[in-house]
């Protein structure tokens, strides 16, 4: 096996476990544990695992927010399916709101041409793949922007977002669970989250299998505020029928 495909075997380990070894992952990968300490030294030099003693940790189960730059091309097959799914949940017409997130970002480059849609977004990544879209009037909201999302938070933000109304919000998350509902990082973010999600009638919540089980530092929503969860079929079933039960009808595709 080549680093990079160890490499990717160790993260998506980490990803499903949470905590990686070393002495398990040479058993498992068949190379001395050295190779293992240099191959866990380079992912972390990646940024998406965390050295700790005698192993590593998925950066995801620390709450440490990724840049946008960095999770684009995470779990990319899933959120392709994530996303086409959840152009189901689109009115024939109408205003949606589309949160920030790479998700979100790629619902945002396959919405179709085939209907008028007002769009409400506080993400400069989904304004620059609707702007100038002739069937999609594109409404920008302004706050200070957030180097780690590329999107508007504040007061200024949530004063805009108290003006509109929208059909349907599609939301991204950083973790769901029973317990905790929608979390995130940063509180601002959650602030602003929440606020997209009560300027709606529904709320459609878009979160690969990663997503599951994560419980982030500040807290969006209860499950309950939630109509709908759109996930990839690698989530732990157990998970999200925990999720489904809390009140969500959960879309597995």
């Amino acid at each position: 096996m080549y680093a990079p495909e160890r490499h990717q075997q160790i993260l998506d380990t980490a990803r499903q476990r949470g905590r990686v070894e070393v002495a398990g992952l040479a058993r498992e990968l068949s190379v001395t544990p050295e190779t293992v300490r240099r191959d866990l030294t380079a992912l972390e030099r990646r940024g998406v695992l965390r050295r700790v003693h005698g192993g590593a940790i998925a950066v995801e189960r620390l709450g440490i927010e990724r840049p946008v730059a960095d999770r684009v091309g995470s779990a990319a097959v899933e959120k392709e399916r994530i996303a086409r799914a959840a152009l189901d949940e689109l009115p024939d017409g109408g205003s949606v709101i589309v949160d920030a997130g790479t998700t979100t970002v790629r619902f945002a480059e396959l919405l179709p041409d085939d209907r008028e849609l007002t769009v409400v977004t506080h993400s400069l990544a989904v304004a620059n793949a609707l702007a100038g879209r002739p069937t999609i009037t594109l409404h920008l909201l302004g706050g200070l922007v957030r180097a780690r999302t590329l999107a508007a938070v504040g007061e200024w933000t949530l004063a805009q977002i108290a003006e509109v109304f929208a059909d349907v919000a599609f939301m991204g998350t950083n973790g769901i669970s029973a317990e905790r509902g929608l979390t995130t990082p940063d509180i601002a973010e959650a602030r602003v989250k929440k606020a997209l999600m009560a300027a709606s009638r529904r709320t459609v919540v878009l979160a690969d299998h990663s997503k599951f089980g994560r419980e982030d530092f500040a807290r969006v929503a209860p499950l309950n505020e939630v109509d709908t969860v759109v996930t990839d079929g690698a989530v732990d079933a157990d998970l999200a029928d925990d999720v489904e039960r809390s009140g969500p009808r959960v879309l597995i595709v």
